[in-house]
């Protein structure tokens, strides 16, 4: 669950996958899901994010793929100019 304090208003914002949320005052700070939009982001905290865990990238699967695409054979095509 994302949490966000507007510092104008100070008024704390939850987020919900369906519904948007508004604080309501001249900066008018927004959440929906994950994302949070405010006319001026400086004067919005984060308080709680919900990516609690580090990625690191691509996972293991993504890794495997990229590795078999690499080592794909490149073909040349050989046409005949008449």
């Amino acid at each position: 669950m994302l949490i966000v304090r507007c510092q104008q208003c100070n008024r704390e914002l939850r987020g919900h996958d369906s519904q948007s949320h508004s604080c309501g005052c001249p900066n008018m700070t927004t959440v929906k899901g994950d994302r949070v939009t405010a006319v001026d982001l400086n004067r919005v905290i984060m308080v709680r994010s919900n990516e609690e865990k580090e990625s690191h990238g691509l996972s293991s699967q993504d890794l495997a793929w990229q590795e078999q695409r690499r080592k794909r054979k490149v073909r040349k095509l050989d046409f005949e100019i008449r």
